[in-house]
């Protein structure tokens, strides 16, 4: 009888865990981190460190010798640890999309191509069962982003611990996301065709610039009618908005930064950029950050180094560009973003540039170094803790993690999964 009694107690309880856990409490009282490895993530490494914050702002990051005194502190020993900042995630569906394969489960893209009036944050799902297996593994704050067609809409900047969107949003509608039109490389097979898709290559670089010629005028009309899709690219003129252009091959790049350019585009972002170590000198002049995707792929020509996608972010480093990588497969998978990173580790860069390529130069990039990417004083107290490095998925394991100084809960299904059926098959020995 107390063996059935445990059994669904146990049941019940794995039920409950099975949840995504509710959302932390504001920090009531100061914590004290001491004796980890901290790894600022701008490249700085300090042995035997502490790191100290209150009401959600670290207050102290540095040697344990120079630590504010304990008194009044909730000390947390971290001896023979790690501290890293919380890492970012950018362009991404998550809490957009949830299961591919069920269409009511995906609100990631909108009907029609012109969409910048699009706002990614409002479908954002504080309560997706992906977020918390993500942060897990050190992934804090993700980049919701939208999809489909020319313009697909503003992405926003949201941390993976919230009640709702309003919660959850760091930074609402960072910039605009542009699919820059791909130039026809046709083959034989194709030739007949070639002369059509040039045509709407034309057509949509038109409309697109019909769209920007519009806008524009618009933001200098003094009595307008309210007008959404128009409105929405004012920021992009006063540089509170940043033109994110997708494209990969090199002329794109270059055609989609010279047109952002001479519409009077502020700031512009790379997203992609599998050519971007080609075009190293154009980025430099034109002051051009990249957000690199597929390191884990093949090359996408014959002709290049096998491990050229792995190569990326090391060609980039030594060109001076800054860079941060872009998990870009399954949703799920985003948890392997600090493995994205490792490879590049492999692949030529140092285990702090790598780390800084997946915290601090991604905060810059998406404009939200002033509050978070690394662990200095005055910025939010978001960061993970790891009993190991955190890059290397032998020895990654987040002990504890926080975000604006509120301890989440790391408990996620897969978790849960994993010790319902430990647990049943110990039973049986």
């Amino acid at each position: 009888m107390k063996y059935k009694i445990f059994v669904s107690l146990f049941l019940v309880s794995c039920t409950t865990w099975a949840q995504v856990p509710a959302p932390a409490p504001k920090q009531v009282k100061p914590v004290l981190l001491t004796g980890a490895t901290l790894h600022v993530g701008n490249g700085t490494v300090i042995e035997k460190a502490a790191v100290a914050f209150d009401q959600g702002k670290i207050t102290y990051a540095g040697p344990v010798a120079n630590a504010p005194a304990a008194t009044g502190f909730d000390v947390i020993e971290v001896s023979d640890q790690h501290i890293y900042p919380g890492l970012i995630q950018p362009n991404t569906q998550l809490g957009l999309s949830e299961i591919e394969a069920v269409r009511a489960t995906r609100d990631d893209q909108e009907v029609g191509i012109l969409n910048p009036n699009v706002r990614a944050l409002v479908a954002y799902n504080t309560d997706s069962d992906i977020l918390p297996t993500i942060r897990a593994n050190g992934v804090l704050l993700v980049q919701a982003t939208p999809v489909g067609g020319t313009i697909s809409g503003s992405s926003s900047v949201m941390q993976l611990d919230a009640w709702n969107w309003e919660d959850a949003v760091l930074k609402a509608d960072d910039g605009l996301h542009l699919n820059w039109p791909v130039i026809p490389r046709p083959t034989l097979a194709d030739a007949p065709n070639v002369a059509e898709v040039v045509q709407n290559r034309h057509n949509s670089l038109l409309e697109l610039q019909q769209l920007f010629t519009d806008a524009a005028a618009f933001t200098m009309a003094v009595n307008k009618k309210q007008n959404l899709k128009l409105a929405a690219l004012k920021g992009l003129w006063e540089g509170t908005k940043k033109l994110y252009l997708h494209a990969n091959g090199a002329k794109e790049m270059i055609e989609g930064v010279r047109f952002a350019k001479k519409n009077g585009v502020k700031e512009v972002v790379i997203v992609g950029g599998y050519d971007s170590w080609k075009i190293t000198d154009f980025l430099r002049e034109q002051n051009i950050p990249v957000i690199l995707s597929g390191i884990h792929a093949l090359p996408n020509r014959t002709v290049d180094d096998v491990d050229l996608p792995y190569k990326l972010p090391f060609l980039l480093q030594q060109a001076g560009i800054l860079f941060s990588l872009n998990y870009d497969g399954a949703l799920h998978g985003h948890r392997n973003l600090p493995f994205i990173a490792g490879t590049a580790v492999a692949y030529g860069l140092t285990k702090e540039q790598a780390l800084t390529a997946i915290s601090g130069n991604t905060a810059k990039i998406l404009g939200i170094q002033q509050q978070t990417g690394t662990v200095e004083v005055g910025k939010d107290a978001t960061l993970v803790v790891s009993s190991g490095d955190l890059l290397d998925m032998r020895t990654n394991n987040v002990t504890s993690a926080y975000i604006q100084g509120r301890k989440i809960n790391l408990t996620d299904k897969q978790k849960a999964l994993y010790q319902k059926f430990k647990n049943k098959y110990e039973a049986q020995k």
